[in-house]
């Protein structure tokens, strides 16, 4: 529709149509060619990977055809072509097969992005009006990137009144790309008035169309870190503010 030139990352999430359409296999495994979603898999599957990078891919499988609809080929090309959705009702036998096959559960975790903390340093004591430097790094375990915008935001919360303080953070989680660690190094500002006390360090990653709905930030994938309450992934330190 838009070209057989492959959207480049210079391209990515400007508004253009190239880089708001994705993609949908209706017959993923079933034939040699996906009953007709291919033609020349040696031209279509290089640019396949690369526009999925940045853009929605997934869809549903439609007939068994072992031994390409079974496990090993069915996460090699997820992988490979960035899949975020799934339809787990269809087909019934190729679900089943997975299930069996064991990669069922593998599937299910790494469709679409997931995010988990690899390191994270933060100072122990800051000062009112000082500044507060952290560095995280986060790991992308899933087969592919968010594709719609994320905020980022540490967020203080006093130990004692629960008030909050958030923080925005200059990350974009849509370059957090599949199988790759990124780095948020970044030094914030405490307000002169802010009070003395004890924070719990805190990391949010809402869709800033649904800041007020904790459900949709993304929870991260390390374990006793999640509130689902807030939306909030407790980084688990704190900070005390004199």
């Amino acid at each position: 529709m838009y070209g057989t030139t492959a959207l480049t990352p210079a391209q990515a999430y400007d508004g253009s149509a190239q880089a708001r359409v994705g993609h949908h296999n209706d017959c993923f495994l079933a034939s040699p060619d996906d009953y007709g979603t291919y033609e020349n898999t040696a031209v279509e599957y290089p640019y396949l990977q690369a526009e999925t990078a940045y853009l929605p891919m997934g869809g549903e499988t439609c007939g068994a055809n072992p031994p390409r609809s079974s496990c090993p080929t069915a996460m090699g090309e997820m992988s490979l072509f960035h899949w975020s959705y799934l339809n787990t009702d269809y087909h019934p036998d190729v679900i089943n097969g997975w299930n069996t096959g064991g990669c069922l559960p593998g599937i299910t975790r790494r469709l679409g992005y997931r995010f988990a903390l690899q390191t994270g340093t933060y100072p122990s004591t800051s000062t009112h009006g000082g500044a507060l430097p952290v560095r995280l790094t986060i790991r992308n375990d899933g087969w592919a990137a968010p594709f719609n915008p994320r905020d980022v935001a540490l967020v203080l919360r006093n130990t004692a009144t629960s008030a909050v303080y958030r923080f925005p953070l200059n990350a974009n989680p849509r370059l957090w790309l599949a199988g790759a660690t990124a780095t948020i190094d970044q030094s914030v500002t405490l307000p002169a008035g802010m009070p003395a006390g004890t924070y719990a360090l805190l990391l949010d990653l809402p869709d800033p169309q649904l800041s007020s709905r904790p459900e949709y930030s993304i929870r991260l994938a390390n374990d006793n870190v999640w509130e689902a309450a807030t939306g909030y992934n407790n980084l688990l330190r704190s900070v005390t503010v004199n």
